[in-house]
């Protein structure tokens, strides 16, 4: 009886780990430039597909991180773009959107972590957009992966010929 109780008891573990896991398979956002060998795993065909977007991928919501550059995005040109503040390794990618209203840039993020941005001042030559990485919870099992998703900022006002002045606020 005790054996019977432990194989069932184990099983139950095995289906418990083995929903979450595909789940999170599922669910698991695609690497960013320069990652290499992961890649995403498409749902089961069993799976429904979901009626909405998942959380943090809607189009047309500032600040809310997204993996692919927004359809229509323009690339800012690279004299419009003063990215001398950040660390050699972090992306130089910015594009605008909604008539230059919109400013949609490659952020970074590991693990636990999850990227910001803000646009801290607006001139007129220039957008400073701060970007920082919010840590997740101490004592937190966390991955040890990099991310880069896109992160839209929204401006006062379309941007124009303005200068977009990166900074990695820490």
């Amino acid at each position: 009886m005790r054996y019977l109780t432990n194989v069932i008891g184990l099983g139950l573990i095995v289906v418990a780990v083995s929903a979450c896991g595909a789940q999170n398979q599922a669910a698991a956002p695609a690497a960013g430039p320069g990652s290499g060998t992961l890649s995403t795993v498409p749902p089961s065909p069993s799976a429904p597909p979901s009626p909405s977007p998942a959380p943090g991928t809607q189009p047309g919501i500032p600040g809310a991180p997204r993996l692919e550059v927004p359809e229509g995005s323009t690339k800012l040109p690279d004299k419009q773009l003063d990215a001398a503040a950040l660390p050699a390794d972090y992306p130089r990618e910015v594009y605008t959107s909604n008539g230059g209203t919109i400013l949609n840039i490659r952020g970074q993020e590991g693990g636990c972590g999850h990227a910001t941005a803000e646009a801290a001042q607006q001139d007129g030559t220039r957008v400073t957009v701060n970007l920082t990485e919010l840590k997740g919870q101490t004592g937190q099992m966390c991955t040890m992966d990099i991310r880069y998703p896109v992160i839209s900022v929204a401006l006062a006002a379309p941007l124009g010929e303005r200068t977009v002045v990166l900074k990695q606020m820490r």
